[in-house]
């Protein structure tokens, strides 16, 4: 028969701690690492979240921005800029100014004023500039190529620089984006202002 001995309880007693010691510290570990997925899966769900959450934002603002191309006044004013005709400051004034035809310009202010936050929402990135492009390119081209010239002379006369800037800004993605895609059907590019 074995003789049990203290120093084999004892011994027997270090073994089994260690091992209790070994498999708590698995433990451990594995929830841990079972913390830190569950962690990143919540962050990646999150991030998910507030990219939809992005899209959707710019899909309204986009909805937004398409409801207002079938106004009736935006449309008269998309007329009235595609009608325009002047040789210079001085002429745009006497035939499209305030105190001449006031009707005139304030349809060209708020078509002006609605391009200019256009322009606002594409230069912030809140809005995807293909997507405008793919909506109203020709309007946007046409009324800065149109308007452009009055302002960039009202502006050396008035010192007002920021006169429509994000107008002219929008025009400039708007038109390197047209390019691009006249470049590649293998069409002419339209002469810039």
């Amino acid at each position: 028969m074995v003789e049990i001995t203290y120093q084999m309880v004892l011994s027997t007693l270090q073994t089994v701690g260690i091992l209790v010691g070994i498999i708590y510290y698995l433990i451990i570990m594995r929830n841990s690492q079972r913390t830190r997925e569950l962690t990143l899966q919540s962050q990646d769900l999150t991030r998910k979240a507030q990219e939809q959450a992005l899209e959707t934002r710019q899909a309204q603002l986009f909805m937004q921005i398409f409801t207002r191309q079938y106004d009736i006044d935006q449309r008269r004013s998309i007329h009235l800029v595609n009608s325009l005709e002047y040789e210079d400051y001085e002429d745009f004034n006497d035939k499209y100014g305030v105190e001449n035809d006031p009707d005139a310009y304030f349809r060209m202010a708020s078509l002006g004023t609605y391009f200019e936050g256009v322009g606002v929402l594409v230069k912030r990135n809140l809005v995807d500039p293909s997507m405008v492009d793919d909506l109203m390119s020709g309007r946007i081209i046409d009324f800065w190529e149109a308007v452009g010239p009055y302002f960039f002379e009202l502006r050396e006369r008035t010192g007002d620089y920021e006169a429509l800037e994000h107008v002219e800004y929008l025009y400039d993605v708007i038109k390197s984006i047209q390019d691009k895609q006249r470049i590649e059907a293998g069409l002419p590019i339209r002469k810039a202002i």
